[in-house]
This record gives structure tokens, C-alpha cells and sequence, in this order.
């Protein structure tokens, strides 16, 4: 049958209005069906649709990649914010009853946009759990439980409200979502002192597949182990962890050393990759490499800059860097001594003079266009093939390399306490970004194309069998699910994250979720029988 112009527009208006009821009818039942299940009150602000005028800002209020903010980018029919955990409990009950799919988030940082964004199915719903932060420490019990929606900054400033001398060991940037952190691993500049976040953790919470709230008995030791290192939004909703609080000095030393290209960075770095898994246990040194600006016009360098933490005073300090790193020049007046809490601040980026009350804010410091990828490094990476990566460096806008040392409590930990796999034999870990801050399809292809020729380039220098990433870092180049992944399709990027811990990982999923309600583009799937 041919369509007449004239009747192109009635016929767009009645797909439009069955659209829009369909979406609201999502919306409607799922109401219904959480009043009737909810052991608390759903207030009509827990609600935010695509019709409502703060839909946006709530959508991308903690959000980091503002590539999966575009106006192309499916978006959830509506947001979902637990006031109480029975909702959270309620939510995913009535998902399942009536086939939602869903996805959730503690603090948007997923470098993806797994927790708010699908490519693989629609539509969807958010479950966002900005309201579920809080935080009860127990200094005498050393341990806290903390709320999937606190922000890392939020943990650390609430211990330290206990006690200057009690710390955790998690990530750097304050903003991070406590949640969905630490089911990657959660790294930080206490980890070759203590090993990861999720090293550090005593008990948990979460909403299983059949809607039930388990604690570490109620879910036993495998699903315990899986949570902890296995990737978020596989196994269940995670409603709060119970951490295990570490011991910190009163006075802890901070610096920050650049040194440029001019200044001899290739030679110091390759000393770096040689000592820093073998450095002091208290002490960890990354290393942050940026291109910059010189003193000539027009002209720019690659600068290396060692930001470090130690746990004890700079004389001490000053002693260690002597015998182990002195190719550095570390000096007196490079050192910083201060609390714990201010070196979270320091190593956050934060300028200084910042009261620590500003970590209760749980603002990202940036937001903006950006890829991200990841590797292990087991051998130091020649002279001549640094040089050649500066130059590939000095090619891009805004490139961004860290490089984080191992050794320590992190080569001391088996490869299968948890997920989490990447232990001894690694030298550092490198994390590679690139941002830009316009977002047509031309500068999108243009740095995407290039971050994927640095990560060709460094494949000649990191382990291959398989080559290394960490699922903290998602990186979507890797592979990526359909609806019902199969083993071998999931394995390619699964034994990059996890090693040979990922059969373990499915065989867990298998059993607790066999209808894979929880998934995403890099879930871990299920053994369909």
C-alpha cells in the first residue's frame, strides 16, 4: 500500500502518542508495582521521567564521559532514586516482574557509561543511588559501613572525623561512587601498604536476582568473593559495603616532582620503572605525564611529574629516596607533611588551602570527552621506545598517561583472593586517557583513532598472553556483549580483567543469576546449559 503525503503526518502523530503511552505505562506500572511491594513510602520525588524539567541535570549530574551524554545516546525512561533500601529491594522485584531492564549507579565514574547509557538494549530504567550515602564508622571495631551512593571522599573525611589516625585504602579522585568502586578493585596510593578497596572489605549488602537483601552469610563465600573485585552490576544490586579500616601516621609527606624532556625524563623514568615495585612499603610514587607548554612559543614538552605519598615524616622520607631513588633530586623543600586527610586532598588535585569539608561535596573535578585503556607492565619499557611514545604524545590535544607502582602488599596478595588478578609480577599499571571538549562525530574519530594506535604501539612492551586491563577502566574496544552473551564470545575481554579468575566468575553468575537479569555490555554472563 502507498502512503499519500497527506497521510504521513497523522500516521507519525498516532507512532508518537503510542510511544509516548508505551513509555509512560513503563513508568506507571513499575509505580504501581513498588507501592504494593515497598516496606516504606515512595515519595513522588523518587521519580524523575524524561518529561520533567530536571530529567537532564539529574541525568548527567554525576556523569563524567560526555560521550555518552549525547542527544543520540538512548537514555533511561526515567530515574529511579531510593530514599531506603527497601526500595532498592522493591525496584529490582518489580523489574524482574515486569521484564525492565535494568541499569544503576553509585557515582557515574564507569569510564563507559555502563550505570546510565545502553547500547544494547532499550528501553531501560536508572536506579541512581545518590540519596543512599550514609556512613557509620566504628574506630574501636576498626571498620565502617559505608552506603553504595557515598562518595570515597565522603568515607575518607567521615573516619577522619574518628580519628587521625585511621584511614582506608581506596582510589584517589574523592568523587568516586563507593559502590560500584569497589567491585572493580578499587586501587589508591595506600596500596602497596594495604592492597585494594576491595582487599579491605568485611561484609557487604546487596539486592539479589529474587529481590531478597543478603549480607556476607545470607550470600555465602562465592558470591562474597565475586562482588569484590568481579565488576559491577553482575550479581546483584550492592547496597553497602562494610570496610575494614587501616592504620595511618599523624604526619604523612606529600610531593610532587616535574621533570620535562629538557630536564633528562626519559633516563629518570626508566630508573622509576626499575625501583618503584621495589620502593619502601609506605611509600608510593606514580607517575602522571602530560604534554605541556614550554617557555618558547608554540613549542611543547611531555613533563613527567612523580606525585607520591608517604607514610612518615620527610626526614625519613629523604633517607628512603637517598638509598633507593635518588636519581629523582627529591629535596627538603619538594616535601609537604601534613594529615592524612589533607593528603587525600593533595593527591586528589585539589589546590592547596582547600578545607577537607569540600570532600562532602563529591564534585568531579572535570567532565568532558575522553577514551581511556589500560595495561600491566612486567618489564621497564626501553629508552628508545619512550622516546618514540613522547613523540606519539606530542601528536594529541590533551593526552594523559598514569603510571602506577606495584610491588608491596599488592605482589604479596594471591591472584585469586578475589577477582581482581593483576598481583605479582607487575611493575605498574598504566592507565592512558585522552579528552577533548567538542563533540562532533570528526574530533570523536579523531582522538578515538588515536589512543587506539598508542595501545597497538605499547603492545610490544606489556604481556600478551593475554594482555592485561583493568575493569575499573571499561574499555568497550575490548568486546562487548549482546543480550545473551556466550563464554567463549565474553572470554576475550573477561580474561584481560580477570585472568583466570573469570571461569570462576561465570560459573558464580550461572548459579545465582541463570536468567542474566543483571547485565550490561561487559556483564559477566551466564553457561546456558
Amino acid at each position: 500500500m502507498a502512503f499519500s503525503s497527506t497521510m504521513i503526518l497523522p500516521l507519525l502523530l498516532v507512532l508518537l502518542s503510542a510511544f509516548s503511552a508505551t513509555s509512560k505505562s513503563v513508568q506507571e506500572n513499575f509505580m504501581q508495582c513498588l507501592d504494593a511491594n515497598s516496606e516504606h513510602p515512595i515519595p513522588i520525588s523518587a521519580f524523575c521521567s524524561q518529561t520533567n524539567s530536571s530529567f537532564t541535570s539529574v541525568l548527567n549530574s554525576t556523569a563524567q564521559n560526555l560521550r555518552y551524554l549525547m542527544p543520540l545516546v538512548p537514555k533511561p525512561e526515567f530515574i529511579f532514586i531510593p530514599v531506603y533500601e527497601s526500595h532498592a529491594k522493591s525496584a529490582v522485584i518489580c523489574a524482574k516482574r515486569l521484564a525492565i531492564h535494568l541499569r544503576f549507579r553509585s557515582g557515574g565514574h564507569d569510564y563507559e557509561g555502563l550505570s546510565y547509557a545502553s547500547e544494547i538494549e532499550t528501553p531501560f530504567i536508572l536506579i541512581d543511588f545518590i540519596q543512599l550515602r550514609s556512613i557509620n564508622v566504628e574506630i574501636d571495631d576498626n571498620s565502617a559501613w559505608v552506603q553504595a551512593g557515598a562518595t570515597v571522599g565522603e568515607v575518607y573525611y567521615r573516619i577522619s572525623e574518628k580519628s587521625k589516625t585511621h584511614g582506608f585504602p581506596a582510589g584517589l579522585c574523592s568523587s568516586l561512587g563507593i559502590g560500584g568502586h569497589i567491585t572493580g578493585g578499587a586501587y589508591g596510593s595506600m596500596m602497596r601498604k594495604y592492597g585494594l578497596g576491595a582487599d579491605n572489605v568485611l561484609d557487604a549488602r546487596i539486592v539479589d536476582v529474587n529481590g531478597e537483601i543478603l549480607d556476607r552469610a545470607a550470600m555465602g563465600e562465592d558470591l562474597f568473593w565475586a562482588i569484590r573485585g568481579g565488576g559491577g552490576a553482575s550479581f546483584g544490586v550492592i547496597l553497602a559495603w562494610k570496610i575494614k579500616l587501616v592504620a595511618v601516621p599523624e604526619t604523612v609527606t606529600v610531593f610532587t616532582v616535574p621533570k620535562t624532556l629538557e630536564q633528562g625524563a626519559t633516563k629518570i623514568l626508566y630508573r622509576w620503572q626499575q625501583v618503584a615495585d621495589k620502593l619502601d612499603d609506605d611509600l608510593f610514587i606514580r607517575v602522571v605525564i602530560q604534554v605541556t607548554k614550554t617557555s618558547q612559543k608554540g613549542k611543547r614538552t611531555v613533563t613527567t611529574a612523580y606525585n607520591a605519598l608517604y607514610l612518615g615524616d620527610a626526614e625519613r622520607l629523604l633517607q628512603v629516596m637517598d638509598q633507593s631513588f635518588p636519581e629523582l633530586g627529591l629535596a627538603r623543600k619538594d616535601c609537604i607533611e601534613t594529615s592524612w586527610i589533607k593528603s587525600v586532598l593533595y593527591i586528589a588535585g585539589f589546590p592547596s588551602e582547600t578545607p577537607p569539608e569540600v570532600l562532602l561535596e563529591g564534585k568531579s573535578l572535570f567532565k568532558n570527552y575522553f577514551k581511556a585503556k589500560s595495561d600491566f607492565v612486567q618489564q621497564p619499557i626501553p629508552e628508545t621506545a619512550l622516546e618514540r611514545l613522547w613523540e606519539m604524545l606530542l601528536e594529541e590535544e590533551s593526552p594523559l598517561m598514569i603510571w602506577n607502582p606495584y610491588g608491596g602488599m599488592m605482589a604479596n596478595i594471591s591472584d585469586s583472593a578475589i577477582p581482581f588478578p593483576h598481583r605479582k609480577g607487575n611493575l605498574f599499571k598504566i592507565q592512558y586517557v585522552t579528552s577533548w571538549y567538542e563533540g562532533s562525530k570528526g574530533a570523536t574519530r579523531k582522538h578515538m583513532d588515536w589512543i587506539k594506535g598508542l595501545y597497538d604501539y605499547m603492545s610490544a612492551y606489556v604481556p600478551t598472553s593475554p594482555r592485561g586491563a583493568y575493569v575499573n577502566y571499561r574499555d568497550l574496544d575490548l568486546g562487548m556483549n549482546h543480550k545473551n552473551a556466550s563464554y567463549t564470545e565474553a572470554s576475550v575481554w573477561g580474561a584481560m580483567y580477570f585472568k583466570g579468575n573469570f571461569r570462576r566468575l561465570v560459573k558464580i553468575k550461572s548459579k545465582v543469576d541463570p536468567g542474566n537479569f543483571f547485565r550490561h555490555e561487559q556483564s559477566i554472563p551466564v553457561v546456558l546449559e
